[in-house]
């Protein structure tokens, strides 16, 4: 018995073979690339007759059996691993349909290597256009919480020490800065792959006089690539879209991690409703945050998925292989699946997760995180250098600390005290306006430096944020509306072909 695809293999695949290789890749492909798969055939067959190597009643009857094909869906197809994988099981299938002789001719001028580095771009298309607009939806939904408690005020931190007064409102809207990032990262992943490589065969093109740029357009692609064997030989889309994915699930772990600790009882900022948090099976008391554990978890994951692709090209030949277009595609697919479930997750929990306003409020009053602006006043009052000013009050703190005094307890006398201990004079300032700067709320409103948390500032750069979200699901739009109206152009001129066939059979060869 011989291979059942090709008559240069004189054995059949070894069940071993069957079993660990094409089986699976089988069942993890045929599904997802059907509808793929059948796009490709259907714009490969429409060029071909379009550029006179087909003839119409060739291509009539070749686009009736892809159209009752794509009707009947796939599991109509009785897939065999001992085809190896997704296409010549869909080939087969199609034979079945129409006969050797027809069935056969499709295959004209194109190659399995292409045909799959179609798929992937058109699988990284679709998944950086859905993921993006995803992280929008978690970004708008950030930038509402953060207009919503512009002016609630916490203290910021460095090292995990309380450092200056923010709020959470512009917390929130600091992460929607990164998150934009990561979508611009998105929209160039998804530039990326949009371009074609159908046409490029094997790796070094075709001598029949096909039409790239046709096939190109019909399948929604911008353009097509211009080089054969970079068109089969690259899967640095599906790379960039990995990487890609692991930077925004850095982000969103960095803020699930601050909602981990602020959610504790000893910071006590953020409380989460009973729908989103688990319990133990033996503590009556406890109330766990299983949401925020499985995104740092699913961080991990992602991260670890691209690093496994990764590594799987590296070291490989610049063509086609096993190991380099196929084992390093379907982790980034995973990847796209759990990045999708993971922001479905971060909405929530933006969503529904509610600051304690007053702990925050009472936490930076007593906290010290105010005193960088008693060193401002000093430079400002009291013609001292910033560094000497940064010691007095680093003495006052201390000083505090060992009395066991809060922030809102230290006085003039204090801080001409130390004073003459760092500077050899006194220095007088007026107990309201070390008030003013020991105050959170006016300590936030003062830092009206670009960038800085005072409520208007932050409010007024929510709007900007707002408009470049919108501008970036523009862009996107724009991609997915390209693409669905070529897939109902292409739809459309398939049936009118099978619609305006005369009957009449083909006479001519591929």
């Amino acid at each position: 018995m011989e291979s059942k695809v090709s008559s240069r293999l004189k054995q059949p695949l070894a069940q071993e073979v069957l079993t660990h290789i094409f089986l699976p890749r089988l069942n993890r492909e045929f599904h997802s690339n059907f509808e793929m798969l059948t796009q490709i055939n259907l714009a490969h067959l429409l060029m071909l007759r379009e550029q006179g190597i087909l003839d119409e009643g060739a291509s009539a009857g070749l686009a009736a059996a892809l159209l009752k094909m794509q009707a009947e869906g796939p599991d109509a197809v009785e897939l065999d691993p001992a085809r190896e994988e997704a296409y010549f099981n869909y080939e087969a299938h199609l034979i079945k349909l129409v006969g050797q002789e027809l069935g056969g001719r499709l295959h004209t001028a194109r190659s399995r290597n292409d045909i799959g580095a179609t798929i992937d771009r058109i699988r990284a298309r679709d998944f950086a256009a859905r993921i993006g607009h995803a992280l929008i939806a978690v970004a708008q939904a950030a930038l509402e919480r953060a207009e919503t408690f512009a002016h609630c005020v916490m203290p910021g931190y460095t090292h995990m020490q309380a450092a200056q007064p923010i709020t959470y409102g512009y917390y929130l809207s600091a992460v929607a800065d990164a998150w934009s990032r990561d979508i611009g990262r998105l929209l160039h992943a998804m530039d990326t792959a949009d371009a074609s490589p159908l046409g490029a065969c094997a790796l070094a093109g075709t001598s029949f006089p096909i039409d790239r740029a046709v096939t190109s357009a019909m399948l929604g692609f911008s353009q097509p690539l211009a080089n054969a064997l970079d068109g089969v030989a690259s899967r640095d889309f599906a790379l960039e879209l990995s990487a890609t994915l692991s930077i925004m699930m850095i982000t969103c772990s960095r803020l699930v991690q601050d909602f981990y600790i602020w959610s504790t009882p000893e910071f006590g900022y953020l409380s989460f409703p009973d729908s989103i948090a688990s319990t133990s099976s033996i503590m009556p008391q406890k109330k766990n945050p299983a949401v925020l554990e499985y995104l740092r978890g699913k961080t991990g994951h992602v991260i670890g998925l691209t690093t496994a692709a990764l590594t799987t090209v590296k070291s490989t030949h610049f063509t086609h292989s096993g190991d380099s277009s196929r084992e390093s595609t379907r982790t980034c697919w995973e990847a796209c699946e759990e990045a999708l479930k993971s922001l479905e997750l971060m909405k929530l929990l933006v969503e529904q997760v509610e600051p304690n306003t007053s702990r925050m409020a009472s936490r930076a009053s007593e906290d010290f995180s105010t005193v960088t602006d008693l060193a401002d006043l000093l430079v400002r009052s009291a013609n001292t250098s910033f560094r000497d000013a940064h010691h007095i009050i680093g003495a006052v703190v201390r000083r505090a600390l060992d009395q066991g005094m809060t922030a809102r307890q230290i006085t003039p006398a204090m801080i001409s005290a130390a004073a003459v201990e760092e500077l050899g004079r006194e220095i007088l300032l007026d107990a309201e306006d070390i008030g003013a700067c020991l105050d959170p709320v006016r300590n936030v409103a003062a830092r009206q430096s670009l960038g800085g948390p005072a409520p208007r500032l932050v409010r007024k750069h929510i709007e900007e944020q707002r408009a470049l979200l919108g501008r970036q699901r523009d862009l996107i739009d724009a991609t997915v509306t390209r693409a669905a109206d070529a897939r109902q152009a292409l739809q459309r001129r398939s049936q009118l072909l099978v619609s305006s066939d005369t009957g009449v059979p083909s006479r001519q060869g591929a």
